[in-house]
């Protein structure tokens, strides 16, 4: 695998941390030294709270959402720009994208990242707008 730059999706945090079928994928990108691993600021938030859906206790889920955290290079804040920009995104889809991965989106755009992910939706958005890999087993 050629080095890069990939911006997780919640998602694939997800996928990684349960040891789902394709985790193997993520794990590969993630232990490459040669890539830049970033995660969206909001990601840290919706996998502890997903987390806790699934019945993790809430200190547990915290410290895993914290560990995914410093793993990364950088973890990309929501502000102005990246606002802007998931706004740009959804208005130039073929689909709907949820506010939170629209955000998502749209950190790993202004950063040049490609975005690891599972959900469908984000296939909607034109690939002159944002690089993805979908994930997905």
């Amino acid at each position: 695998m050629t080095p890069a730059m990939f911006l997780l999706d919640t998602s694939v945090l997800l996928l990684h941390y349960f040891k789902a079928p394709g985790a193997d994928r993520i794990h590969r990108i993630i232990s490459d030294e040669k890539n830049s691993i970033l995660v969206a600021s909001v990601s840290i938030t919706e996998l502890g709270r997903r987390l806790v859906a699934t019945g993790c206790d809430p200190m547990e889920a915290r410290a895993s959402a914290l560990s995914y955290a410093t793993l990364c290079e950088r973890v990309v804040p929501i502000d102005t720009a990246a606002s802007i920009r998931a706004f740009e995104l959804g208005a130039a889809s073929r689909t709907r994208i949820p506010l939170v991965d629209a955000l998502i989106a749209a950190c790993a755009s202004i950063c040049d990242a490609t975005l690891v992910h599972r959900d469908d939706h984000f296939l909607g958005i034109p690939a002159d707008l944002l690089q993805q890999v979908d994930a997905a087993p």
